[in-house]
């Protein structure tokens, strides 16, 4: 029987979580350990833990008595602040995990630019706001660092500059960038990273590429998606076995591209209307379409969003880039979003 993986928290929305989960599920039985789980999780669990990641050495100790009597073969995370509990419970457990001073670093933006300058490693200053925005999937081994794929991602509006876009193509001519290839394998030694998923930012600047963030687990807004159906490589499952410490096959078996779209707010205020018209699914490149916001939400526009404020999105898969870039904009105009602007609200309150 495959070993058991501990999951610190699985909360959030099904549109971004469940993809993951459902896969590692396939390969493994999945503990929890955390708050109630949401509804859509429960299918994939194979057991929870009733403790809080938070209270550290508290819920160190329910996941050991745990994993005395079940054993534990081991422990994950998705959610940054759940890093530094993660990598304190693999190091009780004797399981693969990052070190401790990574994982704290990771969860705080300003402590890993500090790790990253002490070991030479060039983080994104403030300078650094022009250039492409792409992200390396490493899969980190024992002693090598598997670029999988490279997500290019298109920002908003600032101040926010929420992504309202990510590609992944299985040719990104990126792929074999001597500078990129060195700067990932130089942050993931200077984080000691090894068994694990990473997702490493960058910005492309005149002065070579620049660390903007270091995620040590699998990414969000369902990247993992996105190099599934480019490249064939099932980051999920991969990041699984690396915590159970087996070696994941991470060879490509498909050669195309796939995007994701983020709807957001035109303005601040009320939805009245938010409808995705039928004759979407009829789509020949369309993965998924989900509305992720419903009538009645109050919502902030762009430029001041977070991911909660996004009102669907859109997965599409082509040959190239340019074919997934023509699917996206076929499938926009399948949404239709209205709503009253904050400041009408407050006149008619008045």
């Amino acid at each position: 029987m495959p070993d058991p993986v501990l999951l610190l928290e699985a909360g959030g929305p099904a549109a971004y979580g469940e993809f993951a989960l459902a896969r590692i599920a396939a390969a493994h039985p999945v503990v929890l350990a955390g708050a109630a789980p949401p509804g859509w999780a429960l299918p994939y669990l194979a057991g929870r833990i009733a403790a809080d990641p938070g209270q550290g050495p508290a819920t160190a100790e329910a996941v050991a008595r745990h994993a005395a009597r079940h054993g534990v073969g081991g422990v994950m995370t998705w959610a940054r602040e759940q890093l530094p509990a993660a990598a304190r419970i693999a190091a009780r457990l004797g399981l693969p995990g990052i070190p401790q001073e990574t994982a704290e670093a990771c969860a705080d933006p300003a402590a890993l630019r500090s790790l990253l300058a002490r070991h030479k490693v060039p983080p994104a200053g403030r300078d650094d706001t022009e250039g492409p925005l792409v992200s390396a999937e490493a899969v980190v081994l024992d002693d090598e660092v598997r670029i999988a794929a490279l997500t290019r991602t298109t920002p908003g509006p600032p101040p926010a500059r929420q992504p309202l876009r990510h590609t992944v193509h299985a040719h990104d001519g990126l792929l074999h960038n001597p500078f990129l290839r060195h700067t990932v394998e130089r942050t993931v030694r200077a984080l000691g990273l090894a068994h694990t998923v990473a997702h490493i930012g960058l910005r492309l600047t005149a002065r070579g590429p620049r660390v903007t963030d270091v995620v040590p687990h699998l990414p969000g807004d369902l990247i993992p998606l996105l190099v599934e159906r480019a490249t064939g490589v099932d980051l999920a499952r991969a990041a699984a076995a690396l915590a159970t410490g087996r070696l994941p096959d991470v060879a490509p078996t498909r050669q195309r591209a796939a995007a994701i779209q983020f709807a957001y707010p035109a303005a601040t205020g009320r939805l009245t209307r938010l409808d995705l018209d039928p004759t979407a699914a009829y789509e020949s490149s369309v993965e998924r379409m989900i509305l992720t916001r419903q009538q009645g939400d109050r919502v902030t526009a762009a430029a001041h969003a977070d991911v909660t404020d996004r009102l669907a999105h859109w997965v599409v898969v082509g040959e190239d880039p340019a074919q997934c870039t023509h699917g996206l904009h076929r499938m926009a105009r399948h949404l239709t979003a209205g709503i009253i602007p904050a400041a009408s609200l407050r006149t008619h309150a008045a």
